[in-house]
């Protein structure tokens, strides 16, 4: 139970901090789009989860400890320096001299991941059921790794889902609330959070 609550813990943090950024800047994400992301985000987590149990059934399971914990461990290192590549890539947005790559959609979900609140495409101060789809794939790629390294493991996936669906629906409304009424307009960053807790399942991993 614990390591189900850590993993979901650290999966819907991005959801939380994008909401407050939704909150201070006073854009409205109705229950339909909160909706959307909560489904979305969990989709993406149960595909990665249901890769890694076939994985795990080929694999010897000491082997598959080992990948486990040095998936999680690595994902842990890279989000305690996300703040650092965030910061990076919000100030080579904002300079004279911007570099525009495009692929599909891809230059569009960089976007939403340096500055969340770009989903709201056409300014409305409300986040579409389509722009809820945008930013729910931007929140999801990483549970892709996290859930992919963490199936490796021994993990309750039911379970793990569940929690999913609850976490991502109380981080999204939190998110908004906390927005709204205590933060200021600013950048709130703390992914550095997120990877503490990925550092430490990987740790209950092996011991």
């Amino acid at each position: 139970m614990l390591e189900s609550l850590l993993l979901v813990s650290a999966l819907s943090l991005d959801a939380f901090v994008a909401s407050i950024a939704y909150g201070t800047n006073k854009i409205k994400i109705p229950f339909m789009s909160v909706t959307i992301i909560n489904i979305i985000c969990s989709s993406f987590l149960a595909i990665s989860l249901f890769f890694g149990s076939i994985v795990k059934k080929i694999i010897p399971e000491n082997v598959t400890i080992i990948i486990s914990f040095l998936i999680l461990m690595l994902l842990g290192v890279y989000y305690l320096f996300e703040s650092i590549v965030k910061t990076y890539l919000d100030k080579k947005s904002n300079s004279d001299k911007k570099i525009k790559f495009k692929l599909f959609n891809l230059q569009f979900i960089i976007d939403i991941y340096v500055d969340e609140t770009k989903a709201d495409i056409d300014h409305s101060k409300k986040l579409s059921s389509k722009e809820a789809l945008y930013l729910a794939v931007a929140l999801s790629l990483d549970s892709l790794a996290v859930g992919f390294g963490s199936s490796l493991g021994k993990i309750n996936y039911t379970q793990v889902l569940l929690l999913s669906l609850i976490t991502d629906m109380v981080a999204v409304l939190a998110g908004l609330f906390v927005g709204e009424k205590f933060v200021e307009k600013s950048k709130v960053n703390i992914s550095w959070l997120s990877g503490i807790i990925l550092m430490t399942l990987a740790i209950l991993r092996i011991v």
